[in-house]
């Protein structure tokens, strides 16, 4: 600020400028005082008065602040000095003040002494901390969903006949993403992927949902399509809004005769069926768990598998992932990944898709891998 008479501005002119000048501290919420070189307070506005009241003017700054010594860092001093604004803040009288303050100079323009607005930060300071709070309680929470998620995950190796591998990596904290591979009775093995619409907490609780359905499964009915009718019907009783859905493959494997019954509601990332010969998907017709049908009916498909034969199963994350020009990875790079009989093909997959992708991971990204032993 610069004080310096006008010569074109006569004397009821000045008198206006100067009431106005504090007319305007004075219409302020904030505290508004002037300092000068020796520390001492020359100018107050009417709420700083009214807070602190009349008797500050000509007192030490400190004084005016309920203090008996200067301040270790006097943002005045600073200003003085070094003719810059300087910030800090200050407690009064249990509040919290963010304090600016800015130098004013004469008409030859040097300083000679500091404005400093003070503006009540306290409300702002204990919301920001709630938030903090709640902000470290939430992470908590999801670190926690985080692990139990990933703990309900089957766990790696042998279920009677067949191994089990899997790659599994959410785009966010929680995944959209879920499968599974689990006994049913004595002599089969259901084994699903399941995909549900958006990511993160919504989606995360929808796969539990899918997760505690799917282990009702049990060897009084062994129809996948009974199973997902069942599951479609679940769904509905819970009246959710029609922008929330999901895909399902589902198979159950007899271990006696290595048939695999197997229906598909929507689930568009076919599983791959292949060995040393041959390269298969498993299609199967049926529409998605949705709101929007009342009823549905899926299409069962059976195959014998034979030993040594795999089954890659896998969500839209990993062929959807998008790479130089927005082109998607696709279903020919993945099934040229499983063509080529590399011995850790999860692996190959996960590193083809990381150097395809252009930028951060998108989609949550999760397949799983069976062999008939």
């Amino acid at each position: 600020m610069i004080v310096k008479e006008n010569n074109f501005l006569n004397k009821s002119e000045l008198k206006f400028h100067k009431n106005l000048i504090q007319d305007i501290f004075n219409g302020m919420v904030d505290w508004v005082r002037v300092v000068d070189k020796t520390g001492t307070v020359i100018y107050v506005n009417d709420e700083m008065k009214r807070k602190i009241g009349e008797q500050i003017i000509g007192s030490r700054c400190y004084n005016s602040l309920g203090k008996d010594c200067s301040c270790e860092n006097c943002i005045t001093e600073m200003t003085i000095k070094t003719g810059r604004m300087h910030h800090k803040e200050e407690i009064v009288n249990g509040r919290i003040y963010s304090v600016v303050s800015s130098p004013i100079r004469d008409v030859n323009n040097k300083i000679y002494a500091a404005v400093e607005v003070f503006r009540d930060v306290t409300e702002e300071k204990r919301l920001k901390k709630e938030i903090m709070q709640k902000n470290d309680k939430m992470s908590r929470d999801l670190e926690f969903a985080k692990a139990l998620q990933k703990n309900m995950l089957p766990r790696k190796g042998i279920y009677e006949n067949i191994s089990l591998d899997y790659v599994y990596r959410p785009s966010e904290m929680l995944s959209g993403d879920i499968f599974d591979v689990f006994k049913i009775g004595d002599n089969h093995i259901g084994m699903y992927i399941s995909d549900v619409v958006g990511h993160g907490v919504k989606a995360s609780m929808l796969t539990m949902f899918i997760r505690q359905m799917m282990k009702c499964v049990d060897d009084n009915n062994l129809s996948p399509s009974d199973a997902l009718t069942k599951l479609h019907k679940h769904f509905l009783d819970l009246n959710l809004d029609y922008d929330k859905y999901f895909t399902i493959f589902f198979a159950i494997l007899d271990t006696r005769s290595n048939e695999l019954r197997y229906v598909n509601a929507g689930h568009n990332s076919l599983p791959i069926l292949f060995n040393n010969e041959k390269v298969n998907m498993l299609s199967a017709s049926g529409n998605l768990i949705s709101p929007f049908f009342d009823k549905v009916e899926y299409e069962e498909k059976v195959v014998t598998l034979s030993k040594g034969d795999k089954i890659l199963f896998y969500t839209d994350g990993i062929i959807e992932t998008k790479g130089h020009g927005g082109e998607e990875f696709g279903m020919e790079r993945l099934i040229d990944i499983v063509k080529g009989r590399n011995d850790n093909i999860l692996e190959s997959i996960q590193k083809s898709v990381d150097e395809f992708r252009q930028s951060k991971q998108e989609d949550d990204l999760a397949a799983f891998l069976i062999e008939l032993l």
